[in-house]
């Protein structure tokens, strides 16, 4: 019986999985509407409903309800699986950069912050977490913190300076000489 508990419990999960990654797995270049990716994220959350706890799985399981809600733009109903999963796994880099993220849309920049640097200290090489962080510090009127967290992400991933040009979170700093010298920019 527990070999076929520890099946469905798979199977499930990588159902979810698959809808997740439908849903999120081309949205940069092709969004999906929105109603279809709620679909999806809703499925998700239907085949992690079916799933038996075991500790180890738990960590895993909330952090993929919580990505389903993000999906959907449900940031606050997101933050309860998020919080839970990075408190049973506190060592899940991506569990803190989605807390990070919904933290930010909510308007809880101080809470998205501290995600970001807890992931940083769990994550160090992960130029994505120096990345936001210089994002969440612009945003929090800070380019003392935000500029040498951008200037450590293109350290350690020179395309997310390709990224700038495009970043409406740094429009409050995008003219600071400090910035532009980080980006390479001359006057």
């Amino acid at each position: 019986m527990a070999k076929y508990e520890r099946m469905r419990r798979r199977q499930a999960i990588g159902e979810a999985e698959g809808y997740l990654d439908l849903a999120l797995g081309l949205a940069d270049q092709w969004p999906l509407p929105a109603k279809l990716r709620d679909q999806l994220a809703e499925r998700a959350i239907s085949a992690l409903a079916r799933v038996s706890g075991t500790p180890g799985a738990q960590a895993h399981v909330l952090y993929l309800t919580g990505l389903a809600y993000r999906i959907m733009e449900r940031y606050e109903e997101a933050l309860g699986p998020l919080r839970a999963s990075a408190d049973l796994d506190p060592r899940s880099v991506p569990v803190w950069l989605a807390l990070g993220w919904c933290y930010k849309r909510v308007r809880r920049l101080d809470e998205a912050i501290r995600a970001l640097e807890h992931a940083l200290v769990v994550g160090q090489g992960e130029a994505i977490v120096h990345y936001n962080l210089a994002c969440y510090w612009s945003l929090a009127g800070r380019p003392e913190q935000a500029i040498p967290y951008l200037a450590q992400s293109f350290d350690l991933d020179p395309r997310y300076r390709e990224l700038v040009a495009g970043e409406v979170d740094f429009d409050s700093i995008r003219d600071l000489p400090d910035f532009q010298a980080v980006l390479g920019v001359t006057a």
